[in-house]
């Protein structure tokens, strides 16, 4: 038998085989579920979803601070959090879960101090009592503050010697001014100076229950697991609840600021305008109108300055979401010398989603590609917990994630032409170039609309 290639199978005598019709999408079923809240205000959400016989755990306790050394002790506390307690150090720790197949993690941002990990359904208690250990009673040793504070040291010099992390702290600060939550990441001197009392100082004032969220997916039976996280979690208490930040301002429509880099040979481009929420009624047809402009390989604008032009290998625009609100981020890298006209093509897409506003095509391709994408995020343990955790802490449930691709299929091409000449009009964004302003000042300011330095 001779072998033939994929695109000799694709292909026939009269041209490429016809793709098939797309089958119905239909609303998954809702899996059983437990949504509850604790004596302690621990919110508790647990999904039966059986696929395999594990457990994913994630928990997110909000975790604001205003004052400028917070975030170095927030990075060392999460850095430090499960690095031992008076029962176990950290290789005890590490040894026990292990021992159930699991694994725990922490992380932290400018709104929450988040833990997640995963261990063999029949070891969820062993998984939550080193949970609960760590968080009633972290020791942040003082061999394992400086080890992991030296570490955090060298990553963050290295960190902020990369375009994008500059490129992102300028975009912060452009958007948010000096609200604490444009500060992501802390100064190398100011870690340096974090001691291990002020790390178990801020643990004490700010890892408490009260408005946290802890999300289980898995093999489990999701009363009896929410029973076992009432078991293990009952002595985490605390006299106040947890302190989340204030409130962001809107994103005010700017001329971009280019933002000097020295030397460099690519330029970052980033473009922020304010959103709406998921619980907001024309979220989405926002989110079509999105994906039609940026939000996926086939998008305008990424077939404009990718695919066309050759300005940049990767465009993408989306959302981000906090607590507070959203913003649409559009972002790519380009050479230096074609900065200006990378800009000059994404205005050019901005303004075109007004006049030649998505068609019905254009409206399905997103369609399916928003339900698809949905559909495939959620279908996993890991998946699904990442998505509840982000929702519940945006204030929705499991029962929104379920009725979003019924949303999503009623939205028409009109009212995706309206979402795309309201939050995609030129007017509305501001953001930062970085780059060599020896390069780029006198291209960029011929276009117009960028603050030279």
């Amino acid at each position: 038998m001779l072998h033939r290639s994929a695109e000799q199978i694709g292909r026939t005598q009269l041209g490429p085989r016809p793709l098939p019709p797309l089958g119905p999408s239909r609303n998954p079923s809702a899996p059983p579920a437990v949504d509850t809240v604790l004596d302690n205000g621990l919110r508790v959400i647990a999904v039966r979803r059986p696929a395999v016989p594990m457990v994913e755990l994630r928990l997110r306790i909000p975790f604001g601070g205003t004052h400028r050394t917070h975030p170095a002790r927030a990075e060392l506390l999460a850095a430090t959090l499960l690095q031992g307690t008076p029962r176990r150090d950290r290789f005890a720790i590490d040894n026990v879960l292990a021992g159930v197949g699991g694994d725990l993690a922490a992380t932290v941002g400018p709104e929450h101090l988040s833990v997640s990990g995963s261990a063999l359904a029949s070891g969820l208690d062993v998984a939550l009592d080193v949970l609960a250990d760590a968080l009633n009673a972290a020791s942040y040793a003082p061999t394992e503050v400086i080890r992991e504070r030296d570490r955090l040291v060298e990553r963050i010099t290295l960190s902020r010697s990369r375009p994008q992390v500059i490129a992102r702290e300028a975009l912060q600060r452009r958007r948010y001014g000096n609200h604490p939550f444009a500060r992501e990441w802390p100064q190398a001197d100011e870690v340096a100076a974090v001691t291990p009392a002020a790390v178990r100082a801020l643990h004490r004032r700010s890892v408490a229950p009260g408005g946290a969220v802890l999300v289980l997916v898995g093999d489990i039976e999701p009363a009896g697991a929410v029973e076992s996280v009432a078991s293990a979690l009952s002595s985490w208490q605390s006299d106040h609840p947890a302190v989340g930040l204030a409130a962001l301002p809107a994103v005010t429509p700017a001329d971009l600021l280019l933002v000097h880099r020295d030397g460099a040979v690519q330029s970052q481009l980033r473009l922020s305008a304010q959103a709406v929420p998921r619980d907001d009624e024309r979220y989405p047809a926002l989110q079509l109108a999105n994906l039609v402009f940026g939000g996926f390989f086939s998008s305008r604008w990424v077939e404009n300055i990718r695919e066309d032009k050759g300005y940049t290998y990767s465009a993408h625009c989306g959302l981000e979401f906090t607590s507070s609100g959203a913003t649409l981020l559009a972002d790519a890298d380009t050479a230096s010398e074609v900065t200006a006209a990378a800009l000059l093509e994404t205005r050019y897409e901005l303004g075109r989603m007004i006049v030649q506003p998505p068609d019905e095509s254009e409206v399905d391709n997103a369609r399916h590609y928003a339900i698809g994408s949905l559909t495939i995020n959620s279908s996993s343990q890991r998946g699904l917990a990442a998505q509840l955790i982000t929702l519940a802490s945006l204030g929705l449930d499991l029962d929104w994630l379920l009725s979003h691709p019924s949303r999503l299929r009623a939205v028409t091409a009109g009212q995706v032409t309206e979402a795309a000449g309201h939050f995609f009009a030129p007017s509305r964004f501001t953001g930062v170039v970085v780059g060599d302003a020896k390069r780029l000042a006198d291209p960029l300011a011929a276009l117009g609309g960028v603050e030279l330095p």
